[in-house]
């Protein structure tokens, strides 16, 4: 009996120690080695060491306060709360703690994804795979080593999923390239087809610098569905932490090989958020028979290629969308405008919530209308959009 509570006392105060420890990090200190090192790797790149860039790699996803920080981040986004396919959520601070340790590249495979469905504007769905908590931060941990490379190598005009880039600079990027008097008349919106569920494995594994054994086990972990395993042969799916990032390097060099295709002085400007992009060119012609075949070739390399539906050579006087913003030149003035199709989109979620909510009290109504209104208004604050908030103050 004795013995028994013993153990028991053991067992308690080292999942007390455990909680004490995870308590005890210093966040602000972690943030700085982390930082230190990614500076490291930066420059490495920048100087063509590549050599160095891989053994700092190696250093920074074996140290106590990335691995601190990858599953810190897995721990307090929007996330934590979905669990993989194994249903485990990492709640207190002694698992947190526990998780940590445990994240190690010996013996690690990670788990296959848990496969849900979102429904597109279309009215089609996109599969999206939710990953483990810990491949999660498996993937939290490598991305810390992998990104300093991307951002030292991404295209000029790349602002998706990037650190201290949005769609509000994307938006302004485009605006220079088209406000002017002398700017280019035609546009190409491009949209690539599936990006993320297309990407060739086999070019991600000879042109991603980040371990290849780690990689390729998450490219081949596979995906439940229904109660069943079924394999992926291409793609990185959507829903992992790290798959922006691959998306990302994936489609870097493509302003390159535009700018190496096209004669110089053609007013050709590109623009590119994740997986959308645009293109300016001073005639339809040059787009149709220079910078879409230079697009397409660049892609196909990779597994891609452009969605027929949604590609489109415009004129700008006749407008066209991009990021959820109408551009369209009226005379020598280009007017940028919430796109008619997302503001519809709002005024029928507010109906929505408002027809769901008749009998809550008015204070829990106005709260969930504040919370849609202001993230929909902070986004489009950067446009001509007035007229716009003035219409939809009215429905409200």
């Amino acid at each position: 009996m004795k013995k028994q509570m013993t153990s028991r006392q053991q067992r308690d105060g080292a999942f007390i120690d455990d909680a004490k420890k995870w308590a005890s990090i210093d966040w602000k200190t972690a943030q700085r080695e982390v930082r230190r090192l990614q500076i490291r790797i930066a420059k490495a790149v920048q100087e063509g060491h590549h050599g160095r860039a891989r053994a700092l790699q190696w250093v920074l996803t074996h140290s106590f306060h990335a691995k601190a920080l990858a599953v810190k981040r897995v721990t307090s986004n929007k996330g934590r709360k979905t669990p993989g396919v194994d249903g485990v959520l990492w709640q207190g601070a002694r698992a947190k703690w526990q998780a940590l340790g445990g994240l190690r590249r010996h013996g690690y495979n990670p788990q296959p994804l848990r496969r849900i469905y979102l429904e597109k504007k279309n009215g089609k769905k996109r599969p999206l795979g939710i990953p483990t908590l810990f491949d999660r931060a498996m993937q939290a941990l490598y991305k810390l080593a992998l990104a300093p490379v991307a951002e030292t190598t991404a295209d000029r005009n790349s602002y998706g999923f990037r650190e201290g880039r949005c769609c509000a600079d994307a938006v302004a990027a485009a605006f220079n390239a088209l406000a002017k008097s002398n700017s280019a008349t035609w546009v190409m919106e491009a949209d690539i087809a599936g990006c993320y569920d297309n990407i060739s494995k086999g070019w991600m594994l000879s042109h991603i610098p980040m371990d290849k054994e780690i990689l390729r086990k998450w490219l081949e972990a596979g995906y439940c569905e229904d109660g069943h395993w079924y394999p992926t042969h291409k793609g990185t799916p959507q829903g992992g932490i790290i798959s922006p990032l691959l998306a990302n390097m994936t489609l870097d060099g493509l302003e390159s090989a535009i700018d190496q295709a096209v004669p110089r002085r053609q007013r050709v400007n590109f623009v590119r958020y994740a997986d959308d992009f645009i293109v300016t060119g001073k005639s339809k012609r040059l787009l149709v028979e220079v910078v879409r075949p230079a697009v397409e070739k660049f892609l196909k390399e990779r597994g891609l290629e452009l969605s027929s539906e949604k590609t489109a050579i415009t004129r700008i006087h006749d407008g066209f969308t991009f990021l959820g913003q109408t551009f369209c030149k009226h005379g020598s003035v280009l007017h940028i405008v919430p796109a008619r199709k997302g503001v519809l989109a709002l005024l029928e979620k507010i109906g929505e919530l408002l027809r769901r909510s008749l009998s809550a009290p008015i204070e829990a109504v106005v709260a969930k209308l504040n919370s849609v209104l202001r993230g929909w208004a902070l986004y489009h604050r950067h446009v001509v959009a007035s007229r716009t908030f003035s219409r939809v103050d009215t429905y409200v």
